[in-house]
This record gives C-alpha cells, sequence and structure tokens, in this order.
C-alpha cells in the first residue's frame, strides 16, 4: 500500500469559486480546482505524492493517516441534522 492510500481526498463542487475544489485534510491546506471532477481528483492524487515525498526528502514524520476514520457516514450524519 502506497503511503498516499492512508490520506483522506475530498473533491466537492464549490458554489462560490463555480468549480470543483479538491482537498486532502490532515495532510495539507489549500488544494486544487478546475472544471473536471476526474481530472481535479487526479491532480489531487499527484499534490498528495509530491507533498508524501517532500516530507520523507525532509525526513519529517508524516501526519497521522485520516483514512480509516469513517469519515463518509460522519458528513452524512451531519447533513441529515441540517435537513
Amino acid at each position: 500500500m502506497k503511503p498516499s492510500t492512508r490520506y483522506v481526498k475530498i473533491v466537492e463542487w464549490s458554489d462560490e469559486d463555480q468549480c470543483y475544489v479538491g482537498s486532502c485534510p490532515g495532510l495539507f491546506y489549500g488544494g486544487c480546482h478546475g472544471n473536471n471532477e476526474q481530472e481535479v481528483f487526479s491532480e489531487l492524487c499527484n499534490i498528495v505524492e509530491e507533498i508524501i515525498e517532500q516530507y520523507q526528502h525532509e525526513g519529517k514524520t508524516l501526519p497521522l493517516p485520516t483514512s480509516g476514520q469513517d469519515y463518509a457516514n460522519e458528513m452524512l450524519k451531519i447533513a441529515w441534522q441540517r435537513v
């Protein structure tokens, strides 16, 4: 398993920006954006790989993994509370 698979990657539509925005909470702030959801996800995956390589090159410890935390169901619970 690649280290990058241990981090949740999110691509969502932004009404404010009128484009898709990709982010990787826990690993870095900010992200990437674009008009094609699949292209944004691909770019996001590449950014995650690059950041992990940078951490390793600098001898820094990676942040705690965010995958395996069942975030999808937690977000669903919050969404249902708003309805």
